[in-house]
């Protein structure tokens, strides 16, 4: 079983690059089968979830072709009846964007049959605002044995949706069903977060009729098909979060390329309270950190707050930080999984229904660890880059779902760290860290 190993203590520094956004990625993928004519996505990452969405999307009929490693031409025209549009399980069962599918082959098709998603195990993620929105345009859904959920429709019809809370996904979804729909769909209460805008974009590229993405109210008239298209994702906000933390925590100097600094306001700033600093540039930001670190308070909310999927890496920052810290996280109810790894590396953290109490230790010695989820992966590698001696990282699968070349990225930064598949492996990294 792959793992990494890595040897902490030193501070990371020079450039680097960001990847497409993962979350945007994977409902833009799933829209580009919405359309017989060939669509062409570039800037895409080369991470777990995209690849398998996309043997999920060409096991339906659909062509998929890789130009190089970040471009990559659907279309979608393969795909035909009933039979072509169950989604098998053995593709998806481990990726929550799975259900992207079901928006995007029932707007086209009237009829969608999707396995239940899987992904990381931080919380209840029901589909219940999903289904609400399909069956108020006019599908019929249905739960069926194996964990599928069925979605048909003699026709869509566009209706006014309030989403009882914000949800990505079901925004996303409803947005991608409605794009095809019979006229005007309203979302209220609709997620802001830019992967929204992005598929929304894109959608409009290919000739969709959506207004108003980005803010709590989106507008769609539906049209009668989408045509093909070229188009480039936005970078990763997490990625380039967890960067900016991991100069942080190792008291490093990272100049942080192909970003929106504008996506990352609510990291930078957290990042500033605690005593770093944080240079925007047009498409970049510099992160460095040299002194002392300072608590602050962070509690996880729908963008443009704070985003739950930074809350652990921040968190690990702060284990490093003078004082006492609370982080309170809104979204998820089991995303403190990774506070006994970090307890076992010396953090002094206790955790109090949805907040974690941290107070600062001046270090955190090495230890072996487990991925108990994607961020909560990438959190254990800045809190093992970070300290004294040697750590190994187990179920890395998760790390590699959102992160493209992770231990490459890191070493060009100075780091010391490698993927091992063995005991004997990680023997000879240490004899050669030294």
């Amino acid at each position: 079983m792959e793992q990494y190993v890595i040897k902490g203590g030193i501070p990371l520094e020079g450039d680097v690059v960001i990847a497409g956004a993962k979350n945007a990625a994977l409902g833009i993928l799933a829209a580009a089968i919405m359309t017989d004519d060939k669509c062409v996505i570039e800037n895409v990452p080369y991470v777990s979830d995209t690849v398998v969405l996309l043997r999920a999307i060409e096991a339906i009929g659909a062509t998929v072709k890789y130009r190089d490693k970040h471009t990559v031409e659907i279309c979608g025209k393969g795909i035909r009846g009933n039979d072509g549009l169950s989604v098998d399980y053995d593709y998806i069962r481990n990726i929550r964007a799975s259900y992207y599918l079901i928006g995007a082959l029932l707007g086209k098709y009237k009829y969608a049959d999707v396995v239940l998603p899987g992904g990381c195990d931080i919380g209840s993620r029901p589909i219940d605002l999903h289904v609400k929105g399909f069956e108020a345009l006019g599908a019929r859904t249905n739960i069926v044995f194996g964990g599928r959920i069925v979605a048909e429709a003699d026709h869509l019809v566009g209706k006014h949706i309030y989403l009882d809370t914000v949800s990505v996904g079901a925004t996303i979804n409803i947005m991608l069903a409605a794009a095809l729909a019979e006229g005007k769909t309203t979302i209220e209460n609709a997620a802001k977060e830019p992967h929204i805008v992005d598929v929304a974009n894109f959608l409009n590229t290919m000739g969709a009729n959506i207004k108003g993405a980005g803010t709590d109210v989106i507008r769609i008239r539906g049209v009668d098909r989408l045509h093909g298209a070229e188009y480039s994702i936005i970078p990763d906000q997490i990625e380039a979060g967890t960067f900016m933390t991991m100069a942080v925590a190792t008291r490093g100097n990272i100049l942080i390329k192909n970003v929106i600094p504008k996506h990352l306001e609510a990291i930078s700033s957290k990042l500033a309270e605690m005593g770093a600093t944080v240079i925007e540039y047009d498409d970049a930001v510099r992160v460095m950190a040299d002194g002392v670190l300072k608590s602050t308070q962070i509690k996880t909310l729908p963008y443009p707050g704070f985003p739950t999927d930074m809350q652990a890496q921040m968190a690990t920052a702060l284990g490093l930080a003078t004082g006492t810290s609370i982080v309170t996280e809104s979204i998820f109810e089991n995303r403190f999984r990774y506070v006994s790894e970090l307890i076992r590396m010396g953090a002094q953290i206790r955790v109090e229904g949805n907040s974690a109490i941290i107070t600062g230790v001046d270090h955190y010695t090495g230890a072996r660890l487990s991925a108990p989820d994607l961020r909560a992966g990438a959190a254990l590698v800045i809190a093992a880059l970070s300290a004294d001696g040697f750590s190994t990282i187990e179920e890395i699968q998760f790390v590699q779902r959102g992160y493209e070349e992770f231990d490459e990225k890191v070493r060009s930064l100075g780091g010391k760290m490698e993927i091992v598949s063995s005991e004997r492996e990680v023997q000879k990294f240490k004899l050669r860290a030294g």
